[in-house]
């Protein structure tokens, strides 16, 4: 599905010696690299503050952490995502809302968003599925008017910009009061293990969420809050610090393989392409087509036994999975759920491989 190799291979001296600094210094823990990554990051996304992490789920966690939410406070999710947006809300004791999603974009669906509020409502998670941004014209100011926290997950849309219908543009997971990322390796901004981040604008919430991901502490010794252990580890900063420098390479890469399989799928019944949202870019963290008419599990079996690798992102709903069983009625998610396929999305794709996946796809019948 991504070839981490080849990228790597083309970046392989500035990574090694990159990691060969750190290693030299053997300042591995909050090494200098971190800061110039955060640094270089916040000059990036035009935000204020980047809090780097342990991984995407920590960042999640941390953020509800810093908003002061209590037991049994109501979280709206989409239903359709990765289970991790969910999982920090119940292990804090939150409570998930589920809804559905929009069946074109797969971004969380603003009517049944709104219809979900309650007085126990206290936050909701937009989460920028696939490489978009989701309908944050609409959902800030719903959210604003019912005094609700938005914290966007943005761990599949790092780089991706909305742009507002008064012109304003923001990058992904800076528009409400935290955006969270995740830098695995597959990620469009991946390291070379673990790694995550937290964004913000506000003063405040940037204080608290760097004292939670250092034990609670600002002071050496003196736990403000309760806290946990968080660190973005120094040798993955340098890494991140140098791959940063290639990131809008990296998506325009994705765009023009998603432009191919758009030409190549794009007037053919079977298959429905990505719908765009026009106020936002697609950085196509996956290319996600909808199969129509067609067994998708045969499909997808056919393109293995022809050396094509596929995915099904996201087999099971979340109130389907055992440790979040739920009530309610999501027929979106659900027909997603049975038709979705998302193809080889990689920057080191050549025009012979794109040219196999297109035609092994379109032999099956």
């Amino acid at each position: 599905m991504v070839d981490l190799k080849g990228q790597y291979l083309k970046i392989n001296d500035e990574i090694n010696e990159a990691i060969q600094t750190v290693l030299d210094s053997t300042i591995f823990i909050n090494g200098p690299q971190v800061k110039s990554f955060a640094a270089n990051l916040q000059s990036y996304l035009n935000v204020k503050h980047v809090i780097p992490c342990a991984n995407g789920t920590d960042a999640l966690q941390v953020a509800f952490m810093a908003l002061d939410l209590r037991p049994g406070d109501e979280v709206i999710v989409p239903c359709f995502t990765y289970v991790a947006t969910a999982e920090v809300i119940a292990l804090l004791g939150l409570k998930p809302v589920l809804v559905d999603v929009d069946p074109n974009t797969f971004q969380i669906d603003i009517a049944a968003f709104e219809a979900a509020i309650t007085d126990k409502t206290k936050a909701v998670v937009p989460v920028h599925l696939f490489g978009q941004c989701a309908d944050m014209e609409s959902i800030l100011p719903i959210a604003k008017k019912h005094s609700i926290f938005v914290v966007e997950d943005t761990a599949q849309a790092i780089g991706a910009k909305y742009t507002f219908d008064n012109g304003q543009a923001h990058s992904a997971g800076c528009m409400g009061d935290f955006g969270t990322t995740s830098f695995f390796p597959s990620k469009n901004l991946g390291c070379y293990g673990d790694g995550g981040a937290i964004f913000t604008n506000n003063d405040d919430l940037a204080s608290k969420a760097r004292m939670i991901c250092n034990h609670g502490q600002k002071k050496k010794y003196h736990h403000s809050v309760v806290g946990v252990n968080s660190r973005l580890d120094t040798i993955q900063a340098a890494i991140l610090d140098v791959k940063l420098k290639y990131l809008d390479t990296y998506s325009a890469a994705r765009q023009q393989v998603a432009a191919r399989y758009d030409e190549a799928f794009g007037n053919h019944e079977a298959f429905e392409i990505p719908q765009r949202d026009p106020k936002s870019s697609h950085v196509f963290h996956q290319y996600t087509l909808k199969i129509n008419g067609l067994d998708r599990d045969a499909l997808k079996e056919h393109l293995a036994n022809n050396g094509v690798l596929s995915m099904v992102y996201y087999p099971v709903p979340l109130n389907e999975q055992e440790a979040y069983k739920g009530v309610g009625k999501f027929p979106v998610t659900y027909d997603l759920c049975s038709r979705v396929l998302s193809l080889p999305m990689s920057t080191e794709l050549t025009e012979n491989q794109i040219h196999t996946i297109i035609e092994t796809t379109l032999k099956f019948r």
